[in-house]
C-alpha cells in the first residue's frame, strides 16, 4: 500500500507552495478591498457630519492661511469680500456626468487683505474642446459667499496649461498668480453668494452616500483563497484513491461511495436518458 507517501514528494510540495502564494495574493486583495471600503465610509461620514452643518466663519474654520484638516472637508464656511475677476482661472479636464468641461476659480479678496479661492462651479466646453463656452460673470462689488471646504490638489507631472487655464487646483500656484496672501491649504466649493447673479456656473451636488461593492469583493477574494486550499485537498484525496485502488480498505470505501451514489434519487432527465439508451 502506497498510503500518503506521495503527498510528501517534491511535486506536491510545489503544489502546496503555489496554493499558499495564490491564497496569500487573494487574502491581500481582500484586505485591500476592506481598506477601500473603510476609505469610502470615512468619506461618507465626512459628508454626513459636515455637508449640512451650519456655516461657520472662514477665520474660525481656518485660523491661518495654511491650516486645514481633512475632517473639515465639505464644512460650509462664510466670508465677505470682493471677487478678483481679472485673476479668474479655468481648471481644465473637469468632466461632470461624463460631459467634458471646466471649473471656474475666482479669488475672493477679503477685508483683511487675504485671498480665498472660490470654485464657483462647472461650465461645459464651448465650440472648441480646449476652451469653455461663455463663463457667467462673478458678482461685482462686495459679496457674501458660503462655500464648502476642500483640500487643494497636488501638481501632476506632465500636465501643463497656459493663459488663464490651470491643470490642477494647486493653491500655491494660484497664490503666485494673485500676488497676495492666499489660503493655500483649502479652497471652497460654492454653495451660495449674496447678492446672487442672474446666472452662475453649475454648482456641486451632494455626494452620493455609496460605499461601493468593496465588501462583497473582499469576501469573494477570501473565498477564492479558501477554495484554493480546498481544491488542493481534493486533488490530494483523488490521487490517494487512484494510487491505493488495490488496497482492500480503499476498495471497501470505493464500494460504499458507489452504493451511496446509486441510492441517490435520480432526476427525470437521467431516467429518460436510461430509457433512450435501453431502446438502442
Amino acid at each position: 500500500m502506497i498510503g500518503w507517501k506521495f503527498a510528501f514528494t517534491r511535486r506536491w510540495a510545489g503544489y502546496l507552495v503555489l496554493t499558499i502564494i495564490f491564497g496569500a495574493a487573494c487574502a491581500g486583495l481582500g484586505m485591500w478591498q476592506f481598506a477601500r471600503r473603510n476609505e469610502a465610509l470615512v468619506e461618507i461620514n465626512k459628508v454626513d457630519a459636515n455637508y449640512d452643518h451650519t456655516p461657520v466663519s472662514l477665520t474660525e474654520a481656518l485660523p491661518t492661511l495654511d491650516s486645514f484638516n481633512e475632517s473639515q472637508k465639505w464644512l460650509p464656511v462664510t466670508m465677505t469680500g470682493t471677487y478678483l475677476a481679472t485673476d479668474e482661472l479655468i481648471v481644465r479636464n473637469r468632466p461632470m456626468n461624463v460631459h467634458p468641461g471646466f471649473e471656474v476659480l475666482t479669488p475672493l479678496l477679503l477685508a483683511d487683505g487675504t485671498v480665498f479661492v472660490v470654485d464657483r462651479g462647472w461650465v461645459p466646453t464651448g465650440e472648441s474642446a480646449d476652451a469653455p463656452g461663455p463663463v457667467p460673470a462673478a458678482p461685482s462689488g462686495e459679496v457674501t459667499v458660503i462655500a464648502r471646504l476642500k483640500a487643494g490638489e497636488p501638481t501632476l507631472p506632465g500636465r501643463t496649461a497656459s493663459g488663464n487655464q490651470i491643470a490642477t487646483i494647486h493653491l500655491a500656484d494660484v497664490a503666485e498668480r494673485v500676488g497676495a496672501p492666499t489660503y493655500t491649504a483649502a479652497y471652497g466649493l460654492m454653495a451660495s453668494e449674496d447678492p446672487a447673479p442672474a446666472t452662475r456656473p453649475a454648482g456641486v451636488t451632494r455626494p452620493v452616500a455609496d460605499e461601493g461593492s468593496h465588501l462583497s469583493y473582499a469576501f469573494q477574494w477570501m473565498l477564492f483563497a479558501l477554495l484554493g486550499f480546498i481544491g488542493l485537498a481534493w486533488a490530494v484525496r483523488q490521487e490517494f484513491r487512484a494510487l491505493n485502488a488495490d488496497d482492500p480498505e480503499e476498495r471497501t470505501r470505493a464500494a460504499e461511495r458507489a452504493r451511496r451514489v446509486a441510492a441517490k434519487p435520480r432526476s427525470d432527465a437521467e431516467v429518460e436518458d436510461d430509457l433512450i439508451d435501453s431502446t438502442h
